[in-house]
């Protein structure tokens, strides 16, 4: 079967859009495709710095006949009907329609048989529309179209008003668009977009091998690519870099730092790479590790090389350029090394004046600085991550004196040199300014990790202290925007609040802390009442509010560790359920005891009962609860039933308390053979004897006990399947 190759050929695509819009043309293209009839049989997209590629696998040579019938008028209506419907239906007369019988009598009936269309034509009608509507994140035009060429006066106006001028995110010089069986030559796709006609001529390198070649096909195209310097896989230019990287590195006796994001990055400024080895003063290696590596891989897009015996950095660093130079790269690491000083002079400089300004000295400015309008300034905030994280330290057991210092500091490091440069190192540069000003080393470490857990992949801090600051900063940002009416919406969340809550649960989980959740909550809030920011609020709004919203984060977080959220939703419907860690360990205790038969069987029996009990209470207008009658008991399954009940709600109640859940789930399971034989041997709808009321009320109640003993554990009327 036919392939398609299809090559746009630019000016450099930004590196961060590459990934994107090679998804894009391979989405695109194959989704017309397959709405045109054409089914394929595999799809591949390439990118370069210079050019977006697809090829397409196994497209039939037509598309597939269509015959339709279409229903027309009445026999017998009027002739301007008969004329109309001829015309939609492209007959000559109405000889050429069949007459079919209906209910409602006899109608015209056209059968339209259409031919499949060639498939290169199908194609050249649907490549253009990609092209002109492809989703660049930003795109330019740049004027009137001739040939190949642009004009060399690009214009970014978004709003030009010359709508026959092709939107791209830079300059579109070529198009190659091959269409045909591998047995065969294939055919160009004719079409033009702007003044540029697709055709099967493309280039290689800029520099190394910028001479036109023609191409075919997939397999001839990545071969004369390769051969003109230009590597298209982009996966495979990522593994040579990192290879490349890694073996020179090795041969001078260091480890590469690996990156990912910047070998994603640098993968996207070249089209044949070549790893060079440069130097900077040593000098230069009494700043900070991090900073170092940010300031070179921000600037030059180079990666850092460290010493494998003590893991530190070394004056080293490897960069990768897009050309094989006559000189082995000399004046390439020249330049970059020119660069790279004075990069690393000014961070420094940054640095060292950094040094002499103590982070306490730093807090005044922040009066200055409003954190929310609604919320007040960041000096606020500051008062209140220092009351909030003495408070939770209190309840986690961790020095409270070093737990509100380090709340005092933490922000200090926002209105430093680096952090102004790379944003990116904000909480760790507090941690090498609070220890170079003779901080204890907790209070200097919850600098650096009153921020994580940042994401799912970050790690969760392990220091009492860390925590305790930690959880008073999100703490304190949900509650404070939870008291204005600022909560996430949506795919709305601009404040990164889902992102607080899952971090505030893996803070606990990560770290088996056991306090309730409200304590700390109402602290917050009562902290944002005293400066006003809670005025218009109610803790007693707030709290249930957002406990619930923890909820639904914690489902998120157990239902990626397997979990099941109605069992999330079963114990978080008891009253006063704000422990996390208690909570899950509920959670898996029930979901294990529900895994069970004796589990699967008293969740059968629960139900049973709790219908029967829903539909008499709706029946009768009243509720079945209270205490049953021993007196009225008139079979042993009855009386057997109650006081396993009693025995039940005690051990249940017992275990419970001493959090014993395995306990607690084994002594609702006892109840499983007396629920079977009270429904097998009692009738509860009574019918005969002048007290049946009475009798059918009180095993409506005795029921209900069944519901009441497990409310202990959980909601079993919110549990599914």
């Amino acid at each position: 079967m036919p392939d398609l190759l299809l090559e746009l050929f630019s000016e450099e695509i930004p590196a961060r859009m590459q990934a994107r819009a090679a998804e894009d043309l391979r989405k695109l293209v194959t989704d017309g495709l397959v709405q045109a009839g054409l089914i394929y049989e595999g799809a591949k997209a390439f990118v370069t710095p210079r050019r977006l590629a697809l090829a397409v696998q196994g497209i039939p040579a037509k598309q597939p006949d269509v015959k339709e019938e279409k229903k027309g008028p009445r026999v017998g209506a009027p002739d301007a009907a008969i004329a109309g419907f001829l015309r939609a239906a492209g007959l000559g007369s109405i000889a050429e329609a069949r007459v079919q019988p209906d209910k409602k009598g006899d109608f015209y009936v056209a059968v339209i048989q259409r031919p499949g269309r060639a498939s290169i034509d199908v194609i050249a009608e649907i490549l253009p529309e990609v092209i002109r509507g492809f989703p660049w994140p930003k795109s330019m035009r740049w004027g009137e179209q001739s040939g190949k060429g642009a004009s060399d006066n690009p214009s970014l106006e978004a709003n030009a008003s010359d709508a026959r001028s092709l939107r791209w995110v830079r300059p579109l010089h070529a198009i190659v668009a091959m269409f045909g069986p591998e047995t065969e030559e294939p055919d160009t796709v004719r079409f033009q977009v702007d003044g540029i006609a697709a055709g099967n001529e493309t280039c290689g390198h800029r520099f190394l091998a910028p001479q036109p070649f023609t191409v075919r096909r997939l397999d001839d195209y990545a071969a004369k690519l390769e051969k003109a310097k230009v590597i298209i896989d982009r996966e495979r230019r990522k593994h040579i870099i990192l290879a490349d990287a890694r073996n020179l590195a090795f041969a001078q006796g260091y480890d590469l730092v690996e990156d990912t994001e910047l070998l994603d990055e640098v993968a996207g400024l070249v089209e044949w790479p070549v790893a060079l080895m440069g130097t900077f003063d040593e000098a230069f290696l009494s700043i900070p590790p991090e900073v170092i590596r940010t300031t070179i891989r921000n600037n030059q897009k180079c990666f850092v090389l460290r010493d494998p015996r003590s893991a530190q950095l070394v004056s080293k660093f490897i960069l990768v350029a897009n050309i094989e130079a006559r000189d082995g790269g000399r004046a390439i690491v020249a330049g970059n090394e020119r660069v790279i000083r004075a990069r690393l002079s000014d961070t420094k400089f940054f640095y060292e004046t950094d040094l002499a300004i103590r982070l306490e000295d730093r807090l005044p400015k922040f009066q200055q600085i409003v954190f929310h309008e609604k919320l007040g300034t960041q000096a606020d905030r500051i008062a209140r991550l220092e009351a909030l994280a003495g408070h939770i330290a209190r309840a986690i057991d961790a020095d409270v004196q070093k737990s509100e210092r380090a709340a005092l500091l933490c922000k200090a490091d926002l209105l430093t040199e680096v952090v102004g440069e790379f944003p990116e190192l904000q909480g760790l540069m507090g941690k090498y300014y609070a220890q170079a000003q003779g901080e204890d080393e907790a209070v200097a470490h919850a600098c650096e990790d009153h921020y994580k857990p940042k994401g799912p992949d970050d790690l969760v801090p392990a220091d009492p202290v860390s925590v305790a600051v930690a959880l008073a900063d999100k703490l304190d940002l949900l509650v404070g925007f939870w008291a204005i009416g600022e909560k996430p919406t949506g795919s709305k969340d601009p404040y990164a609040l889902r992102r607080a809550a899952l971090g505030t649960i893996r803070l606990v989980l990560g770290n088996g802390l056991r306090f309730p959740l409200s304590q700390p909550i109402r602290e917050a809030w009562s902290l944002h009442a005293r400066s006003g920011a809670a005025r218009n609020s109610r803790s007693e709004a707030i709290i249930p509010d957002l406990l619930a919203f923890f909820a639904d984060r914690l489902k998120i977080q157990l239902r990626e560790q397997g979990a099941r959220h109605d069992l999330v939703d079963a114990v978080f419907a008891l009253a006063g359920q704000d422990d996390i860690l208690l909570m899950v360990r509920r959670i898996e205790a029930l979901g294990k005891f529900l895994d069970t038969e004796d589990g699967r069987n008293l969740l059968a029996g629960y139900r049973r009962a709790t219908n029967i009990i829903r539909i008499e209470e709706k029946r009768d207008g009243r509720e079945y609860v209270g205490a049953p009658d021993s007196s009225l008991y008139r079979q042993p399954e009855e009386q057997a039933l109650s006081q396993a009940i009693a025995i039940t709600k005690v051990e249940v109640a017992t275990a419970t308390a001493q959090e014993d859940f395995e306990a607690a789930m084994h002594s609702m399971a006892k109840l499983r053979p007396l629920v079977d034989a009270f429904f097998e041997k009692v009738t509860v709808n009574v019918t005969e004897g002048t007290d049946k009321q009475e009798l059918r009320g009180n095993r409506l109640k005795l029921l209900n006990e069944i519901r009441e003993a497990t409310r202990i554990v959980a909601d079993f009327s919110r549990i599914e399947g």
